[in-house]
């Protein structure tokens, strides 16, 4: 092989390793930021947590009751309403 074909196969060779290297930078540089967004994270304490289950404890009851009594009074005025056009 002559100088400019070694150049030429050199070249070649050299221009197909920046892709592969490419990928392994992008995947590099995203477990960074993952690391990095990671440490930023801020858990909450035992307290908190009990406190934040108990809030969301007592908006369900109250909502469950909400739907109960509106669930009764549904019933109690549609079973009502045949009663009303008989006469």
């Amino acid at each position: 092989m002559s100088d400019k074909e070694k150049k030429v196969v050199e070249a070649e060779e050299k221009a197909k390793k920046p892709a592969k290297e490419k990928k392994k930078g992008k995947l590099k540089e995203a477990f960074r930021g993952f690391n990095s967004e990671r440490k930023k994270i801020v858990w909450p304490t035992w307290k908190q947590v009990l406190k934040n289950t108990l809030v969301v404890l007592v908006v369900v009851v109250c909502c469950a009751v909400a739907i109960a009594v509106l669930d009764i009074v549904f019933h109690e005025g549609i079973t009502a309403l045949p009663n009303l056009f008989k006469k």
